[in-house]
């Protein structure tokens, strides 16, 4: 026979999302990705809108026959691995830390 089933008075997870440490997790996501995704989105759709409303400005020989438009296109790539880049540095300096201290205590509740 297995032993019965343990009662929790209150679910781990909860508890643990209620904790100062957690919201500061929290805090230090979303001070990161909404600033970080704001700037690309406008970029982007700066990238676009520049592509219908001005396409004189794009098909603007840079050099050769590479464009303006051809050098910005190439930069949504370039900015797209840069912000990971950035975005994986910071993450295991700043927020890995604090998300592994919160996993840690939270195997510590869930195995009691």
């Amino acid at each position: 026979m297995s032993s019965p089933p343990r009662a929790q008075t209150e679910d781990p997870y909860l508890a643990l999302q209620s904790t100062d440490e957690f919201q500061e997790l929290r805090r230090k996501f979303r001070g990161f990705v909404f600033p970080m995704t704001g700037f690309f989105l406008a970029w982007y759709f700066g990238y676009v809108l520049l592509s219908i409303f001005a396409p004189g400005f794009m098909g603007t020989r840079a050099f050769g026959s590479v464009t303006i438009g051809l050098l910005l296109g190439l930069g949504q790539f370039v900015t797209t691995f840069a912000i990971t880049f950035i975005y994986a540095r910071w993450a295991n300096r700043e927020f890995d830390p604090l998300a592994d201290r919160l996993g840690a205590r939270l195997d510590e509740i869930t195995e009691a």
